[in-house]
């Protein structure tokens, strides 16, 4: 009689309290509106149902029904299911808690918020020893300031510590990166991402690729190894074939006071009919300004190709303007060749210690030498040879028509001498001025938009 009595106040009562056993230290204790206990599937489980409660030392479970298999200690939890412990608090509608291992697992759109973020996932574990979840699968991490959507996810609660893996998108109001993995620390606020590394920043129009980044946000610093390459998208009709591209074996960025692109090792630089090749390039992406250095132990000084024309020089300042080329400054060891497109042979040179040159829409308008200036030009009438002008003097200044010389005016003890054209037939390799080298290594313009289009399509 008492224990049928017994069995009737169990299967009817309004509030249920329950121990559940297990190897666990802390136990799991559930209070609910009522508790039956079955066989399913060949397993001895315990329903609890309605307002249900469940706590394991400093974790709290709330649902409306629990199912608990007593040989694994395993819990299946339905209906608004809220998982908290400290300022972590995970949600779902159907999930599992392994009390002898302390974790939980949903497979129904899981979300965990700590205070610092939101977290949301189509599957997720949470284990509460290790305060560490991993969550997989339409991945989505929001907080205050970005957005990161991925693949796989792990968050390390205590360390403050989160890795992502799989088509990772971090994305803000200014720009968005993308890479195949990331490991960010958000305490110091260091981030390292791994694999087909793509950097879009709206305001700049600018693209960054590239194999392997590091970012200090406290720092403001970035830098970008793996062949890297810069990409300032030209918004005007001409499109990609005027877009500014940098490449580089590291690419640096400093986001200070003055905002900066540096591009270190073999680095080239393309843009319309302008190209470079160099060791040390510093982009100013507020003062729309490029600029070029040797580099101590350099045995070539940066080279710049602009149409027909080769420019060498230690430094090499460009200067933009609405993302059009207005003039260049190169200073040191000066030296600049233009090639007569019908007498390939044929190159008009000058050197100096100060080479300025001007260009409007696009075309080279005005070129000024200063400094132990040296020359030599050719002489056509009607398109036909008609000898060369070789001059010295202390300035100069050469203007432009169609890339090609009409003028040149000499300053400060201006001394010239006219070579006809009997003497400089088939004998143009005999004057050439002391820094005379024609270089070979003019990037690819043709490979490098070709690159450009495979990275616009992805």
């Amino acid at each position: 009689m008492k224990l049928k009595l017994f069995l009737l106040i169990l299967s009817m009562a309004l509030c249920v309290n329950s121990i559940f056993a297990q190897n666990n230290s802390e136990v799991v204790r559930v209070i609910g509106d009522s508790l039956v206990g079955k066989t399913l599937d060949g397993q001895s489980v315990r329903e609890v149902i309605g307002n249900v409660v469940m706590t394991q030392g400093n974790v709290k479970i709330t649902c409306r029904k629990a199912i608990q298999y007593i040989s694994t200690n395993k819990v299946k939890l339905i209906g608004d299911v809220i998982v908290v412990q400290d300022t972590v608090d995970i949600r779902t509608e159907v999930g599992y808690y392994f009390g002898d291992k302390k974790y939980a697992y949903s497979d129904t759109s899981i979300v965990l918020t700590d205070g610092r973020m939101v977290l949301n996932a189509d599957e997720g574990y949470y284990f509460f020893d290790d305060k560490k979840a991993y969550f997989y699968d339409n991945v989505e991490m929001v907080d205050t300031a970005s957005k990161l959507n991925s693949d796989r996810f792990y968050y390390y609660h205590t360390e403050n510590f989160l890795e992502a893996a799989g088509h990772v998108v971090i994305s803000d109001t200014s720009s968005s990166i993308y890479a195949d993995s990331l490991i960010h620390y958000r305490e110091n606020r260091k981030t390292y991402a791994f694999n087909n590394i793509k950097i879009t920043n709206f305001q700049n129009n600018l693209i960054v690729t590239g194999e392997d980044l590091v970012d200090d946000a406290d720092k403001n610093y970035t830098r970008i190894t793996g062949s890297p390459m810069l990409i300032q998208i030209d918004t005007s009709k001409s499109g990609i074939v005027d877009t500014l591209v940098i490449e580089s074996e590291v690419l640096e960025s400093i986001e200070d006071s003055v905002q900066k692109l540096i591009a270190t090792d073999s680095v080239k630089i393309i843009r319309g009919d302008f190209s470079s090749v160099n060791n040390k390039t510093i982009y100013y992406k507020d003062g729309n300004e490029i600029v070029t250095h040797k580099l101590e132990g350099d045995k070539i000084a940066p080279i710049l190709w602009y149409e027909n024309s080769q420019v060498v020089g230690d430094t090499v300042k460009i200067y933009l303007d609405e993302n059009q080329i207005r003039w260049i400054d190169i200073s040191e060891n000066s030296f600049i060749l233009s090639r007569n497109k019908n007498y390939p042979d044929r190159f008009d040179q000058i050197s100096g210690s100060n080479v300025k040159m001007f260009f409007n829409d696009g075309k080279l308008k005005r070129t000024e030498v200063k400094g132990n200036v040296l020359s030599i030009y050719y002489l056509y009438e009607d398109d036909n040879p008609n000898g060369l002008i070789q001059s010295s003097s202390d300035r100069a200044k050469i203007y432009f028509n169609e890339s090609r010389i009409y003028d040149v005016r000499l300053y400060g003890s201006p001394a010239s001498e006219y070579h006809p054209e009997n003497l400089v037939e088939d004998n143009e390799k005999d004057f050439v001025l002391p820094s005379f080298i024609l270089y070979s290594n003019r990037p690819d313009k043709q490979k490098i938009l070709s690159r450009l289009k495979t990275i616009f399509s992805n």
